[in-house]
């Protein structure tokens, strides 16, 4: 592998021990992976998890004597002010420790998972090192510009040494389209494009061409798109021909290649996972709703608080955002008029991550099939449909 002087100083331990762990990191996946140099990042996004082995490799490289180079923002853990009543004394000080080490590595300290959406946006063309599945393909396809599906440590080191192997969907090659997907749904809010996305199965394993959707497509439903295509899935890119920016044309997203198969994606299709997806209640009563898998934008909490002013919410909502958007909902009034209803608004945390366990064995209501599939890993249930029928079911309680 080429390395220039610098990085060739990290590697040695020039620049210290923790700057040459990260760095043999760096070196050891561009090997797997043929990789003939490093390219420099300025924008990292790191899916801190606040779970024992990212503390531990974190620890690690902060022990070490490391830094970030290039100040990443990082995933979510869980609310303190929020859960600490919750909480065991281990978990409140798991949380603690994430903090602290991340804090001193020069993180910046978002915790988000949708840093695409103002905290932390690169530009068309750039190299970039994203971890979080959601944030990564957002990157890629609709932004354009170009990261590695990282992990969350080769992200963490992408940061610290302020490079990444070029490898993957760095390169042109790799980003060209190969199945062309029809979509003949009605797509006519952002709950149809977490249903498209979960039709992984049926797409199969590449990088769809979507056809036959609308030219008008919200932030929001390209969020969902991605982030369900790899829970369905593994996906690092998607085009959408007409719309994103590496798909002006079916013939330019596929390469001026044949795509390897064709798919159709009808109504049925959405339907039948919705109904064979959502966990099966005799009675339809629900005992809370949740939203923000991925977070919740300003304008989405602002819907739901149009929706349910001037009522009584029958369950607890919980509504999971960026600490910017619970800022802004805070000044602008809408956190006092979801708190009057029986919501709240949430900064910082995850579906999935122990903070939970209170809600074990009850049954939520949530448009994403991503905050669904989570919580039920830790014995949580849910039922998936649209927001609007979430919203009324909160407030009956109940859902057909």
């Amino acid at each position: 592998m080429e390395l220039t002087a610098e990085q060739r100083a990290m590697l040695n331990g020039d620049l210290g021990r923790g700057k040459a762990m990260a760095m043999g990191v760096q070196v050891g996946i561009g090997k797997c992976f043929d990789a003939p140099r490093m390219v420099p990042v300025q924008k990292v996004h790191v899916s801190l998890s606040a779970q024992e082995a990212d503390v531990w490799f974190s620890g690690r490289l902060l022990e070490a004597g490391a830094s970030c180079a290039v100040a990443p923002t990082v995933n979510p853990g869980y609310s303190l002010d929020y859960f600490r009543k919750h909480l065991t004394p281990e978990a409140i000080a798991n949380m603690e420790e994430t903090h602290r080490i991340y804090q001193s590595l020069g993180a910046r300290l978002t915790y988000s998972c949708t840093p695409y959406l103002g905290d932390n946006v690169p530009e068309y063309g750039e190299a970039a090192a994203f971890s979080e599945t959601n944030a990564t393909i957002f990157v890629n396809a609709v932004l354009g510009a170009r990261t590695n599906r990282e992990s969350a440590a080769s992200a963490l080191c992408a940061a610290v040494t302020g490079c990444v192997p070029e490898y993957g969907l760095l390169l042109d090659e790799n980003r060209k389209g190969d199945i062309v997907v029809h979509v003949e749904a009605d797509m006519k809010s952002a709950y149809e494009y977490h249903l498209l996305g979960m039709m992984g199965d049926k797409i199969g394993e590449g990088i769809p061409v979507f056809t036959g959707l609308p030219k008008v497509i919200t932030p929001e439903a390209l969020r969902n798109l991605g982030a369900q295509l790899n829970t369905s899935g593994a996906y690092g890119m998607y085009h959408i021909v007409g719309f994103t920016p590496e798909a002006p044309d079916l013939e330019t997203a596929l390469g001026h290649k044949k795509p390897r198969y064709e798919v159709t994606i009808t109504d049925r299709d959405l339907k039948e996972f919705e109904e064979t997806f959502s966990d099966k209640i005799p009675n339809g009563k629900i005992d809370f709703a949740m939203f923000g898998c991925p977070h919740f934008t300003l304008e989405e909490a602002m819907y739901i608080a149009k929706h349910i002013e001037g009522k009584k919410l029958a369950v607890p909502m919980y509504i999971l955002v960026s600490s910017h958007a619970s800022q802004m909902a805070g000044r602008m009034g809408v956190t006092d008029i979801l708190a009057a209803a029986g919501a709240e608004i949430i900064p910082d945390t995850c579906p999935d991550q122990p903070c939970w366990h209170y809600l074990k064995g009850k049954v939520g209501i949530t448009e994403s099939p991503k905050c669904a599939y989570y919580p039920r890993r830790r014995g949580i249930n849910f039922i998936i449909r649209d927001l609007d029928t979430c919203i009324q079911a909160a407030l009956t309680g109940e859902v057909n």
